[in-house]
Protein backbone atom coordinates (compact mmCIF):
# COMPACT_ATOMS: atom_id res chain seq x y z
CA UNK A 1 0.00 0.00 0.00
CA UNK A 2 1.50 3.36 -0.76
CA UNK A 3 2.33 5.32 1.62
CA UNK A 4 1.01 8.56 2.80
CA UNK A 5 2.16 11.83 4.60
CA UNK A 6 0.32 15.31 5.66
CA UNK A 7 3.35 16.72 4.50
CA UNK A 8 2.98 15.62 1.30
CA UNK A 9 -0.76 16.38 0.44
CA UNK A 10 -0.28 20.14 2.47
CA UNK A 11 2.17 20.93 -0.08
CA UNK A 12 -0.26 19.57 -3.13
CA UNK A 13 -2.73 21.54 -1.43
CA UNK A 14 -1.04 24.81 -1.33
CA UNK A 15 0.57 24.85 -4.75
CA UNK A 16 -2.19 23.23 -6.47
CA UNK A 17 -4.81 26.22 -7.48
CA UNK A 18 -8.13 24.87 -7.06
CA UNK A 19 -7.54 21.38 -5.52
CA UNK A 20 -8.68 22.49 -2.26
CA UNK A 21 -12.03 23.95 -3.39
CA UNK A 22 -12.42 21.14 -5.75
CA UNK A 23 -12.52 18.42 -2.88
CA UNK A 24 -14.38 20.20 -0.14
CA UNK A 25 -17.12 20.70 -2.51
CA UNK A 26 -17.15 16.90 -2.90
CA UNK A 27 -16.13 15.53 0.09
CA UNK A 28 -17.07 18.11 2.43
CA UNK A 29 -18.22 15.60 4.92
CA UNK A 30 -15.07 14.38 5.19
CA UNK A 31 -11.71 16.41 7.67
CA UNK A 32 -9.90 18.49 5.06
CA UNK A 33 -7.35 16.19 5.07
CA UNK A 34 -9.09 13.01 4.30
CA UNK A 35 -10.75 15.29 1.61
CA UNK A 36 -7.52 16.09 -0.16
CA UNK A 37 -6.62 12.86 0.25
CA UNK A 38 -9.61 11.10 -1.71
CA UNK A 39 -9.09 13.92 -4.13
CA UNK A 40 -5.48 13.29 -5.15
CA UNK A 41 -5.94 9.34 -5.30
CA UNK A 42 -9.15 10.33 -7.87
CA UNK A 43 -7.01 12.55 -9.72
CA UNK A 44 -4.12 9.63 -9.69
CA UNK A 45 -6.86 6.61 -10.84
CA UNK A 46 -8.77 8.89 -13.04
CA UNK A 47 -12.20 8.59 -11.62
CA UNK A 48 -14.52 10.49 -11.22
CA UNK A 49 -15.32 12.41 -8.28
CA UNK A 50 -18.14 11.65 -5.90
CA UNK A 51 -19.55 10.33 -2.72
CA UNK A 52 -17.15 7.93 -0.65
CA UNK A 53 -18.32 4.95 1.36
CA UNK A 54 -16.83 1.20 2.59
CA UNK A 55 -17.73 -1.90 0.72
CA UNK A 56 -20.37 -2.34 3.34
CA UNK A 57 -21.50 1.25 3.36
CA UNK A 58 -22.09 0.48 -0.84
CA UNK A 59 -24.14 -2.63 0.09
CA UNK A 60 -26.39 -1.39 2.37
CA UNK A 61 -27.10 1.46 0.07
CA UNK A 62 -27.86 -1.52 -2.48
CA UNK A 63 -24.54 -0.25 -4.69
CA UNK A 64 -22.06 -2.93 -5.23
CA UNK A 65 -18.64 -2.05 -6.21
CA UNK A 66 -17.56 -2.81 -9.80
CA UNK A 67 -14.94 -6.19 -10.04
CA UNK A 68 -11.41 -4.70 -9.82
CA UNK A 69 -11.70 -1.47 -8.34
CA UNK A 70 -8.86 -0.14 -6.36
CA UNK A 71 -9.98 1.12 -2.67
CA UNK A 72 -9.18 4.53 -1.95
CA UNK A 73 -6.98 5.37 1.49
CA UNK A 74 -8.20 7.38 4.44
CA UNK A 75 -6.81 7.69 7.36
CA UNK A 76 -9.34 6.61 10.03
CA UNK A 77 -9.46 6.77 14.12
CA UNK A 78 -8.99 3.81 15.60
CA UNK A 79 -10.25 3.51 19.77
CA UNK A 80 -8.53 0.91 21.87
CA UNK A 81 -9.28 0.60 25.75
CA UNK A 82 -5.82 -0.06 28.52
CA UNK A 83 -5.81 -0.42 31.76
CA UNK A 84 -3.79 2.54 33.68
CA UNK A 85 -2.21 2.40 36.98
CA UNK A 86 -2.97 4.87 39.32
CA UNK A 87 -1.97 5.50 42.72
CA UNK A 88 -5.06 6.67 44.83
CA UNK A 89 -4.00 10.28 46.73
CA UNK A 90 -6.43 9.74 49.98
CA UNK A 91 -5.46 5.93 50.87
CA UNK A 92 -2.35 5.63 48.67
CA UNK A 93 -2.71 2.52 47.43
CA UNK A 94 -2.48 1.26 43.89
CA UNK A 95 -5.66 0.96 41.47
CA UNK A 96 -6.15 0.46 37.75
CA UNK A 97 -8.46 2.46 35.71
CA UNK A 98 -9.80 1.58 32.26
CA UNK A 99 -9.03 4.52 29.92
CA UNK A 100 -9.24 4.56 25.90
CA UNK A 101 -6.63 5.71 23.63
CA UNK A 102 -7.49 6.84 20.00
CA UNK A 103 -4.73 6.39 17.02
CA UNK A 104 -5.19 7.26 13.49
CA UNK A 105 -3.94 5.09 10.89
CA UNK A 106 -4.29 4.25 6.77
CA UNK A 107 -6.90 1.89 5.85
CA UNK A 108 -7.81 1.17 2.46
CA UNK A 109 -11.66 0.19 2.49
CA UNK A 110 -13.10 3.27 0.76
CA UNK A 111 -14.77 3.57 -3.00
CA UNK A 112 -15.96 6.34 -4.96
CA UNK A 113 -19.39 6.19 -6.20
CA UNK A 114 -18.78 5.96 -9.75
CA UNK A 115 -16.69 3.09 -9.38
CA UNK A 116 -20.07 1.41 -8.08
CA UNK A 117 -23.05 0.55 -9.88
CA UNK A 118 -26.84 -0.60 -8.83
CA UNK A 119 -29.86 1.54 -7.45
CA UNK A 120 -30.15 5.14 -8.82
CA UNK A 121 -27.94 7.40 -6.57
CA UNK A 122 -29.89 10.70 -4.93
CA UNK A 123 -27.68 13.45 -5.28
CA UNK A 124 -25.96 14.75 -1.62
CA UNK A 125 -27.32 17.80 0.18
CA UNK A 126 -25.21 20.78 -1.20
CA UNK A 127 -22.36 22.15 1.04
CA UNK A 128 -23.61 23.76 4.06
CA UNK A 129 -22.86 27.97 4.85
CA UNK A 130 -19.99 29.23 6.60
CA UNK A 131 -21.28 31.38 9.63
CA UNK A 132 -18.62 34.10 10.94
CA UNK A 133 -20.59 34.69 14.21
CA UNK A 134 -21.55 30.80 14.68
CA UNK A 135 -17.60 29.86 13.82
CA UNK A 136 -16.24 32.38 16.81
CA UNK A 137 -18.95 31.05 19.29
CA UNK A 138 -17.79 27.69 18.87
CA UNK A 139 -14.17 28.81 18.47
CA UNK A 140 -14.55 30.86 21.90
CA UNK A 141 -12.83 33.34 19.84
CA UNK A 142 -13.90 37.28 19.66
CA UNK A 143 -12.56 39.88 17.66
CA UNK A 144 -11.75 42.82 19.60
CA UNK A 145 -11.17 47.10 17.93
CA UNK A 146 -7.72 47.31 16.16
CA UNK A 147 -5.59 49.55 18.38
CA UNK A 148 -2.03 49.57 16.88
CA UNK A 149 -0.44 52.93 15.01
CA UNK A 150 1.66 50.25 12.86
CA UNK A 151 -0.19 50.60 9.78
CA UNK A 152 1.68 47.95 7.53
CA UNK A 153 -0.25 45.48 10.61
CA UNK A 154 -3.13 43.77 8.55
CA UNK A 155 -4.38 42.28 11.83
CA UNK A 156 -2.89 40.72 15.11
CA UNK A 157 -4.00 38.44 17.78
CA UNK A 158 -3.05 37.82 21.27
CA UNK A 159 -4.63 34.80 23.26
CA UNK A 160 -8.27 34.31 22.26
CA UNK A 161 -8.40 37.10 20.43
CA UNK A 162 -7.76 38.97 17.12
CA UNK A 163 -7.78 42.16 15.58
CA UNK A 164 -8.55 43.31 11.51
CA UNK A 165 -7.06 47.05 10.37
CA UNK A 166 -10.30 48.46 9.11
CA UNK A 167 -8.41 49.20 5.59
CA UNK A 168 -7.27 45.63 5.10
CA UNK A 169 -8.05 44.71 1.81
CA UNK A 170 -8.76 41.06 2.01
CA UNK A 171 -10.07 40.75 5.30
CA UNK A 172 -11.50 37.27 5.29
CA UNK A 173 -7.88 35.84 4.31
CA UNK A 174 -6.43 37.65 7.51
CA UNK A 175 -8.97 36.92 9.67
CA UNK A 176 -8.64 33.24 8.72
CA UNK A 177 -4.53 33.96 9.43
CA UNK A 178 -5.21 35.10 12.67
CA UNK A 179 -7.76 32.48 13.79
CA UNK A 180 -5.04 30.30 12.74
CA UNK A 181 -2.35 31.23 14.99
CA UNK A 182 -4.90 31.48 18.07
CA UNK A 183 -5.64 27.71 17.13
CA UNK A 184 -2.38 26.27 16.57
CA UNK A 185 -1.46 27.67 19.74
CA UNK A 186 1.32 30.53 18.43
CA UNK A 187 -0.82 33.12 21.16
CA UNK A 188 -1.09 31.45 24.20
CA UNK A 189 0.33 31.93 27.42
CA UNK A 190 4.49 31.21 26.98
CA UNK A 191 4.61 30.48 23.55
CA UNK A 192 5.87 34.03 22.27
CA UNK A 193 9.28 32.78 22.93
CA UNK A 194 9.15 29.79 20.63
CA UNK A 195 6.77 31.99 17.86
CA UNK A 196 10.20 34.05 17.55
CA UNK A 197 12.61 31.43 17.43
CA UNK A 198 10.52 29.72 14.33
CA UNK A 199 8.66 32.78 13.35
CA UNK A 200 8.70 31.54 9.53
CA UNK A 201 7.67 28.00 10.50
CA UNK A 202 4.62 29.73 12.18
CA UNK A 203 3.92 31.65 9.69
CA UNK A 204 3.76 29.13 7.43
CA UNK A 205 1.56 27.10 9.28
CA UNK A 206 -0.83 29.89 9.81
CA UNK A 207 -0.78 31.14 6.15
CA UNK A 208 -1.54 27.20 4.77
CA UNK A 209 -4.54 27.07 6.86
CA UNK A 210 -5.71 30.72 6.00
CA UNK A 211 -5.25 29.18 2.40
CA UNK A 212 -7.04 25.90 2.70
CA UNK A 213 -10.01 27.63 4.46
CA UNK A 214 -10.26 30.71 1.70
CA UNK A 215 -10.38 28.03 -1.02
CA UNK A 216 -12.65 26.05 0.68
CA UNK A 217 -15.14 28.43 1.50
CA UNK A 218 -14.73 29.87 -2.15
CA UNK A 219 -13.69 33.41 -0.68
CA UNK A 220 -11.12 35.51 -1.68
CA UNK A 221 -6.56 35.53 -0.44
CA UNK A 222 -6.32 32.08 -1.48
CA UNK A 223 -3.82 33.23 -4.21
CA UNK A 224 -1.86 36.15 -2.17
CA UNK A 225 -1.54 33.07 0.59
CA UNK A 226 -0.05 30.96 -1.94
CA UNK A 227 2.66 33.22 -2.70
CA UNK A 228 4.10 33.31 0.56
CA UNK A 229 3.48 29.42 1.27
CA UNK A 230 5.37 28.92 -2.27
CA UNK A 231 8.31 30.84 -1.01
CA UNK A 232 8.51 29.03 2.26
CA UNK A 233 9.09 26.09 0.25
CA UNK A 234 11.71 27.30 -2.33
CA UNK A 235 13.86 28.34 0.09
CA UNK A 236 14.73 24.29 0.24
CA UNK A 237 12.30 23.69 3.65
CA UNK A 238 9.61 22.19 4.22
CA UNK A 239 7.07 21.81 6.44
CA UNK A 240 7.67 18.91 8.57
CA UNK A 241 4.61 16.59 9.47
CA UNK A 242 3.91 17.25 12.67
CA UNK A 243 2.73 20.90 11.47
CA UNK A 244 1.55 19.55 8.09
CA UNK A 245 -1.00 17.21 10.62
CA UNK A 246 -1.46 20.53 12.63
CA UNK A 247 -2.56 22.65 9.82
CA UNK A 248 -4.91 20.09 8.60
CA UNK A 249 -6.50 19.64 12.14
CA UNK A 250 -7.17 24.15 12.17
CA UNK A 251 -8.55 23.89 9.06
CA UNK A 252 -10.95 21.32 9.72
CA UNK A 253 -11.58 22.84 12.75
CA UNK A 254 -12.66 26.48 11.80
CA UNK A 255 -14.72 24.68 8.29
CA UNK A 256 -16.27 22.80 10.77
CA UNK A 257 -17.37 25.60 13.55
CA UNK A 258 -18.91 27.47 10.93
CA UNK A 259 -21.29 24.90 9.22
CA UNK A 260 -25.28 25.02 9.97
CA UNK A 261 -26.01 22.11 11.31
CA UNK A 262 -27.50 19.77 8.72
CA UNK A 263 -29.17 16.12 8.98
CA UNK A 264 -26.34 13.35 7.72
CA UNK A 265 -27.25 12.04 3.93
Amino acid sequence: MREFKWAELLKEAVTKPGIVSEAYRQFYQYSIGNLILALSQCLDLGLSFGPIATLRKWNELGRRVKEGSKALVLCVPRTSKFQKKLKDPETGEDREEERTAIRFTWLPRFFVLSQTDGKDWHELAEVPEWDREAALKTLEVSEVPFETFNGNALGYSKEMTFAINPVNPIPVKTMMHELAHILLGHTAEGELADYRENRNLREAEAESVALIVCEALGVPGAEESRGYIQHWYGTGNEIPEPSAQKVFKVADKILKAGQAKQEKV
